[in-house]
């Protein structure tokens, strides 16, 4: 079936089996999905929050995907922070917050495989956590077996008990920190610097629309040559979040220079409601633009089991996105 590209409204009535998620996925545990957010966003209280380590299980192998801090000597505004990430499990999926020393997690594909494609993602959490295994680690996994280069960021967060982080001072400036240091460090990762762009879910969305947005904004806290490179995401894919309009709307504008843009929610999902709106904003504005909506689904989809089966076709579309813009060099 031929996919009409550009709006697209998804109201399949059809089965599409975890494997849509392709060989070596990492779905697997109790297949818990993400529970919905309260009004508020607040988190779950299924599990208490923990101190230390987390369940080795739970973690990409450090061998294969080593962690690589944003400013190796220190966040900016970090300074005196020193408490340890906390963490809580729901089902299969680990959540992650209070983030002081804000870093990537690297997904590198085989050279012989690599696209040259690279990509920030940027999961979300209502910015008091980080839901890192549906929105992080398995995300990333799924693009590195495709051949495109995934860094898994940790950021910091301004609504965290006791954060006395904002988005502005704060989580903008990592994730562009990010988009820097990726540049930076291109050829020994086997990235085009050129094909760097963002991904982001709920809040992650949020963030990477901002890092879409705010290209131009210099670096707050400029600490070495890093901090001298573009910041302009090649590209930006806003997953049920989005800074453009309520409720998550920042100083975020939308003009013609925004770099190419998906999006991608569930029909049911207060959050994205104004996607439509958006959408046609950006169509307007003249931005390169491609949206999906999935009827009946609601929040928080990501990768993993129980949710609804239309909504797992995701990845293979953003992926095709991805080609058809010419940001992949092969498919």
């Amino acid at each position: 079936m031929k996919l009409e590209r550009g709006l697209t409204f998804l109201a399949i009535a059809l089965w599409v089996a975890p494997a849509a998620f392709g060989q070596g996925a990492p779905i697997s545990g109790s297949g818990k999905a993400r529970p919905p957010q309260s009004s508020a966003g607040a988190p779950p209280q299924d599990v208490a929050w923990e101190k230390g380590t987390p369940p080795a299980v739970m973690l990409p192998n450090a061998s294969q995907h080593p962690t690589v801090l944003l400013w190796p000597q220190g966040a900016p505004g970090s300074e005196g922070k020193t408490g340890d990430e906390t963490y809580r499990l729901s089902g299969d999926l680990m959540i992650v917050s209070n983030v002081h020393r804000p870093s990537l997690t690297l997904y590198l594909p085989p050279r012989e495989k690599a696209t040259g494609a690279g990509i920030i993602v940027t999961p979300g959490g209502a910015s008091r956590e980080i839901w890192i295994t549906n929105e992080g680690y398995r995300v990333a996994d799924w693009l590195s077996q495709r051949g495109i280069a995934a860094f898994v960021l940790k950021y910091r967060l301004p609504r965290a008990q006791g954060s006395t982080y904002t988005a502005e001072d704060h989580s903008l400036p990592d994730i562009q920190r990010a988009i820097r240091l990726v540049r930076s460090r291109a050829a020994e990762w086997n990235v085009d610097p050129d094909r760097v762009g963002v991904i982001g879910f709920s809040a992650g969305g949020f963030l990477a629309g901002l890092a879409g947005a705010r290209y131009t904004d210099p670096a707050k806290h400029p600490v070495d040559s890093v901090d001298q490179l573009s910041a302009r995401p090649a590209f930006m894919a806003l997953m049920y979040g989005t800074p453009f309009a309520p409720p998550m709307q920042a100083n975020a504008r939308i003009t013609k220079d925004l770099p190419p843009v998906f999006l991608c929610a569930g029909s049911e999902d207060r959050i994205a409601a104004s996607y439509p709106d958006v959408y046609k904003q950006m169509k307007e504005a003249g931005v390169s633009v491609e949206m999906h909506l999935f009827a009946g689904v609601g929040h928080g989809f990501a990768i993993q089991l129980g949710v609804p089966a239309v909504s797992q076709v995701w990845p293979d579309l953003f992926r095709a996105w991805l080609f058809e813009r010419g940001f992949l060099t092969k498919q």
